[in-house]
């Protein structure tokens, strides 16, 4: 049989698939079930943090920055333990990035404050020296679009079974519920922000952008 399948490309190439197919379901599927379930900890995003997950995304922060740490010892030196696919179920969508310009923040985290990004995204260059990335003023000029993210999470509930309101979860509860938490929220990262714009607005009951953007970066541990 073997030499037969030596003389006929064709027919050694397929007869190859199926067996690297197969031994490719035998090594993966057994362990898929564990693997992709969410890491334990792992929380679907409040409404305030997917109102600054939206403007990550609308200001494309993930051209220049990854969520996604390869099991390297430079990347988990420097980055935190690497990427497990559990830690990624409730995103939607997934925000790995293709290029890593910036350092990655997966785990941002763990190591920045609300001050510090408050600092940097104000001035990158002055904060990181040498820094191409460009300041965004207009982000402590802007309203986070809360309305918006409620509508996601309602969805994401609706859909995918997300489990808001489940023990140990983020609460939606009604939309004017839903505002009063994410006010509050806010009002916390705020506590840990020095600038005159975003504490004026919050005493006005407003949401800057910036301030929604902080909050899910300050989640990303």
């Amino acid at each position: 049989m073997f030499s037969w399948l030596e003389k006929n490309p064709f027919f050694f190439a397929v007869f190859l698939f199926i067996v690297v197919a197969y031994a490719g379901l035998v090594t993966v599927l057994p362990s898929f079930k564990e693997i992709a379930r969410p890491v334990e900890g792992t929380k679907p995003y409040t409404v305030l943090e997917t109102a600054g997950r939206h403007i990550y995304i609308k200001e494309n922060c993930s051209g220049c920055h990854s969520q996604k740490i390869r099991p390297f010892k430079s990347e988990t030196d420097r980055y935190g333990r690497y990427s497990v696919s559990g830690e990624y179920a409730y995103d939607r969508p997934f925000l790995w990035g293709s290029k890593r310009t910036g350092p990655d923040l997966l785990r941002v985290g763990n190591y920045r404050t609300s001050d510090w990004h408050e600092n940097h995204m104000k001035s990158p260059a002055s904060i990181v020296p040498g820094s191409i990335m460009p300041a965004y003023p207009h982000l402590y000029k802007k309203k986070a679009d809360i309305e918006t993210a409620y509508a996601e999470a309602v969805t994401v509930k609706a859909v995918f079974n997300t489990p808001y309101d489940a023990p140990g979860m983020p609460v939606l509860g009604t939309w004017e519920e839903a505002q009063e938490r994410a006010l509050e929220e806010a009002k916390a990262v705020v506590a840990g922000m020095k600038g005159q714009d975003v504490q004026d607005a919050i005493n006005n009951g407003e949401i800057l952008e910036i301030v929604a953007l902080i909050a899910y970066m300050n989640s990303l541990k």
